[in-house]
């Protein structure tokens, strides 16, 4: 039996593979290299601690989890675009279905955490941590 935790991140994961351009990856490392049209990793996060609520008993929770955008070209101008074009489609997609069908109460992204890494030979990396909070009710603390 598949936990509750599990089908929402699946769901998540589903719906940003429908992003045009970049790979889609869940749980995975960084490749050597980052694909032309980007690259979302899907990191399940940390659910936290639930808040237990009495009568029937259940347990609420926000999750935290985070997606690890990266982009790459030689030219600064065009990985910026590239950085916000992603930044927009992961905006574009979660906006189209907050509850991802009905397993979340709400899935809300936060503002990104830019950073620019630096590559000896190869161009640079613009990359982005965007935490996604996932708001949802199991009836059991193992989700």
């Amino acid at each position: 039996m598949t936990s509750t935790r599990e089908i929402i991140l699946q769901a998540l994961f589903a719906q940003l593979q429908t992003i045009d351009g970049p790979k889609v990856l869940r749980n995975e490392v960084l490749p050597e290299r980052i694909p032309t049209g980007g690259l979302i990793i899907l990191c399940d996060g940390d659910p936290g601690q639930p808040e237990i609520m009495l009568s029937p008993l259940s347990y609420y929770w926000q999750h935290q989890a985070t997606a690890e955008v990266l982009v790459t070209d030689a030219n600064a101008a065009t990985r910026d675009a590239a950085l916000d074009d992603l930044f927009a489609s992961i905006a574009d997609v979660l906006a189209a279905d907050r509850t991802l069908g009905g397993l979340c109460d709400r899935v809300m992204p936060d503002a990104p955490v830019i950073t620019t890494l630096g590559i000896d030979g190869a161009p640079s990396v613009k990359a982005a941590t965007v935490n996604i909070e996932l708001i949802y009710t199991t009836a059991d603390q193992l989700g």
